[in-house]
Order: C-alpha cells, then sequence, then structure tokens
C-alpha cells in the first residue's frame, strides 16, 4: 500500500450495495444473507481488504460488516471506512473538524464492531477546515490505536500535497493511500494524481473501476440501459461526457474479451491493474455472480498489444502544461512524469 508496510490484495471489496437504505438502493440491496455470501466468498479467494464508509446505507453498510465479522479477522481482514460527508443536517455533521472526524470515526468504531480501524480514508475535500486540524485529529486516532492508517479520497493534486506538506511540516501521520475514480473511460486520475500517488508513495484504490458498470460487458450502443442497472435506476454517477468515444473503448473491450473468451469486465479489471500507481480495484455487484467474475480478473494477463489497443482508444486528450512537457521535457522525466507522458512519448502523437 504506497510507501507503506501494509500489503494489501489486488481487489478490494466494495460494500455500497449492502443495505440498499435510501439513494443507495440504485446501486444495490443486498440483505445479510447474500453479504455474507458475498464476504465470505471474497475472502476465500485472498481477498483481504473490505471496503465502506460512514454514509453508506446511513451506516447500515458499516453495521452489516460488524455483525458479520462480530470482531473475529478471518485471515487478517482489513478494515477500511471513510468520514466527511454529511450525515446529519446539524452543522458540524459533516467536514473534517476534530469534532466531527473524532465522533464519526467512535460510531464506525462500534458499528464495525472493532476497537481500529485499518484504513480511514477522507472521502472528500473540506475547504473551509485547516488540513492541520484535520491531520492533529487523525494523528490523535492513531496514537490512540483506534485507525492505523489514513488516506484521501476525491482530493484533487494541490489537495493532496497541501496535506502532505503539513504532515511533514509538524510530523504528523501521513496519507499512505487515496482512493479514486479510474477506468478506461474516466482517465483523468493520470494528469495529477497518479503521478503524485507514485512519486510520493500513495497506493490507489480504485473506485468505480468498470464506470458504473458501463465497462462491464452490459452496454452497448444497442443498448444502453439494461432493467436492473444501477443506470436504469437513475444513478448517475459517474458522469459520461462523450458517449461515442464511450462506445469506441467498449467495441475494443468486447473484441479483446471476445478474443480471450473472458468477461468484459475482467478485461477492464485487468487493464487497471497493469496501470502504475494501482494498489487495489474497489469491486462490488448486485449478487454473487457480478463478484466472482470480477475476483477473477486479478488473475488475467493483457499482452503489450492489447494494452496498446486500449492505451490508444481510451487515450486522455494532453492538455497544457502536459503537451509542452511531454516536447521539452521527455529527456529528464521522472516515474511520475511517465504515468501520463510515457504513452504519448512512445507512439509519437506528441
Amino acid at each position: 500500500m504506497g510507501r507503506s508496510g501494509l500489503k494489501v490484495s489486488t481487489i478490494t471489496l466494495g460494500t455500497m450495495t449492502f443495505g440498499g437504505q435510501g439513494m443507495f438502493a440504485k446501486v444495490g440491496a443486498s440483505d445479510m444473507k447474500q453479504a455474507l455470501e458475498i464476504i465470505d466468498y471474497s475472502i476465500d479467494k485472498g481477498v483481504n481488504v473490505l471496503d465502506t464508509a460512514n454514509m453508506y446505507s446511513a451506516g447500515v453498510s458499516e453495521e452489516m460488516i460488524g455483525q458479520i465479522l462480530n470482531g473475529k479477522r478471518p485471515g487478517d481482514v482489513l478494515i477500511s471506512t471513510k468520514a466527511r460527508m454529511p450525515i446529519g443536517d446539524g452543522p458540524n455533521q459533516e467536514g473534517f473538524s476534530r469534532y466531527h472526524l473524532i465522533s464519526e470515526c467512535e460510531k464506525s468504531l462500534k458499528k464495525l464492531r472493532t476497537d481500529v480501524i485499518d484504513i480511514y480514508y477522507m472521502h472528500e475535500w473540506d475547504g473551509l477546515t485547516p488540513v492541520e486540524e484535520m491531520l492533529e485529529a487523525l494523528d490523535t486516532l492513531v496514537k490512540q490505536g483506534k485507525i492505523r492508517y489514513i488516506g484521501c479520497s476525491n482530493f484533487s493534486g494541490w489537495h493532496i500535497m497541501k496535506a502532505m506538506n503539513a504532515s511533514n511540516m509538524h510530523n504528523y501521520q501521513r496519507f499512505v493511500t487515496q482512493q479514486i475514480h479510474y477506468s478506461l473511460e474516466a482517465r483523468e486520475a493520470e494528469y495529477e494524481l497518479l503521478p503524485i500517488g507514485v512519486d510520493q508513495g500513495l497506493g490507489g484504490l480504485i473506485w468505480s473501476p468498470l464506470a458504473g458498470g458501463l465497462l462491464s460487458g452490459k452496454y452497448t450502443r444497442e443498448m444502453q440501459a439494461q432493467q436492473g442497472t444501477r443506470f436504469a435506476e437513475g444513478w448517475t454517477e459517474p458522469p459520461v461526457r462523450d458517449f461515442e468515444r464511450l462506445w469506441r473503448i467498449v467495441d475494443v473491450v468486447n473484441a479483446i474479451a471476445n478474443e480471450k473468451q473472458i468477461s468484459a469486465a475482467q478485461v477492464s479489471l485487468a487493464w487497471l491493474l497493469h496501470r502504475p500507481g494501482v494498489s487495489s480495484l474497489v469491486i462490488g455487484g448486485r449478487s454473487i455472480e457480478q463478484i466472482k467474475i470480477n475476483i477473477a480478473a486479478s488473475e488475467v494477463k493483457l499482452t503489450e498489444d492489447e494494452m496498446q489497443r486500449l492505451n490508444e482508444v481510451s487515450k486522455p486528450a494532453l492538455l497544457y502544461p502536459y503537451w509542452h512537457q511531454a516536447v521539452f521535457a521527455k529527456n529528464r522525466m521522472s516515474p511520475g512524469d511517465k504515468v501520463l507522458l510515457d504513452g504519448f512519448i512512445k507512439d509519437k502523437t506528441i
């Protein structure tokens, strides 16, 4: 996991589908029986991270994990959860304040029926609370033995570096991981987030690696919203800005899947596991069958030609200053620079 000594499986089990309360019913609504089957199967296949958040189904996801594990950690299973998002109407029911973070950590520990949270993510940027207050609160919780590692999620590049600088200046706990959105359809993380991860030692946990199911094989130009999928239910995350580009990517993914006799989901996930800065993919599913398919992606090997085909069809636009760097800095690039620029330089498209 980044620059830490923590070892994580290449697949993380996401539990946003557990509970199905409120808006999360659009994603999935696994009951206790289904959740137990999914967790048991995942652990049996070597998954060692269960990922949740205090806001998923208004805390029901955490409660279900707590009931299923009941204080036990089979196979040294790690639990990650998150705080920051609104969990009530009061003025202190969201954000990075010391008040909110310590209160929510205590609540999550009780719901999860555990003494310690292995990875505690800051779920979204808070521009009103000083980063020093956030980091000091997290540092206190680590020293109290209530959390082991800290991470960020959905931060921008400058947000991460601001927090990392504060950690270095004050000797506070340092982020070791970032949980970010990244897929063949959405490669914006290659501009800043993954380069920072490689350079600063933040292991990348990837959420929505199948673009909300759009890269799973369920969707084509002809069949854009199958009944029973989250998009058919009105879920709009992540946004798709260019559907024609999406269908070109889907065409290549499906072609490679047919050639290899595997699922489109496995091709899409395997591509991510071949990318620099990626530690683990957060996968979920409405059924045990989806979980089985997704976990099996960890064993898929893509050839150099297959990677090139996927890279080419999904290549992001080379924004400024990156096109300038690709021309004038190509002989003096760090591993972080190469995350985005290497492909453009090698295929001479700049």
